[in-house]
C-alpha cells in the first residue's frame, strides 16, 4: 500500500491535498478503507458548514461497522463529491482518486498532519 507522497495524513487516516483554486480535497486513506471494508452508505457534511480540525463532520457505514469522518482542517466546505454519495464504493475502489469526500476552503493553518512518510510509519506502529 503506497500513500501518494504530495499529500497530507491525519491520525484518524484522513488525507488532505494541497488547496487548488483556495480549496483541499480530502478523502480516508486505503488504510483506512481496508479496515472498513465494503462501505456502502457514506454521510458528508453540508456544502457551506464550517468544520473544525479533529471533529466529526459525517460518517461511513461498511458492512462491518460504522465509522466517523473527522475533518484534518478547519475551514468551510465549499464542495461535496456526489460520486460516493451515489455508489460508497468508490471509497473503497479509488480513496485516492474518485473516492475523494469533500473540499474544503481551509482557514489558518493546517494542523498537526503527516507527511506519506510519517504516516506509514504510523500505521505500522
Amino acid at each position: 500500500m503506497s500513500n501518494p507522497q504530495q499529500l497530507r495524513y491525519s491520525k484518524e487516516h484522513e488525507w488532505l491535498s494541497g488547496a487548488e483554486d483556495g480549496a483541499s480535497t480530502v478523502g480516508i486513506t486505503e488504510h483506512a478503507a481496508n479496515a472498513l471494508g465494503d462501505v456502502v452508505f457514506v454521510q458528508l457534511p453540508e456544502v457551506g458548514s464550517t468544520v473544525a480540525a479533529g471533529e466529526t463532520c459525517g460518517e461511513l457505514e461498511s458492512t462491518k461497522s460504522v465509522s466517523d469522518l473527522y475533518s484534518p482542517v478547519d475551514g468551510e466546505i465549499t464542495e461535496i463529491n456526489e460520486d460516493v454519495v451515489n455508489d460508497p464504493s468508490l471509497v473503497n475502489s479509488a480513496p485516492f482518486e474518485g473516492g475523494w469526500l469533500f473540499k474544503v476552503k481551509i482557514s489558518g493553518e493546517p494542523g498537526e498532519l503527516l507527511s506519506a512518510d510519517e504516516y506509514a510509519a504510523f500505521i505500522q506502529s
